[in-house]
């Protein structure tokens, strides 16, 4: 498994996440849980929606 999110994208995937953890456990609702997605994809370093596209936000190493 090759990496795709980059260290800015990790940062604010670690945030995005935290904040809809945070507002799931605020609520009450079980619809926080869907923060654990963009952590799980920090965490790993690898997104399974950049594939189709081809994306990547990782530097490209320097020949």
């Amino acid at each position: 498994m090759k990496t795709n999110v980059g260290s800015l994208d990790r940062i604010f995937r670690i945030i995005l996440g935290l904040v809809i953890l945070a507002a799931g456990y605020y609520y009450q609702n079980w619809f926080g849980l869907i923060g654990f997605i963009p952590l799980g994809t920090a965490a790993l370093g690898w997104c399974p929606a950049y594939l189709p596209f081809g994306l990547s936000t990782c530097k490209k190493p320097k020949a």
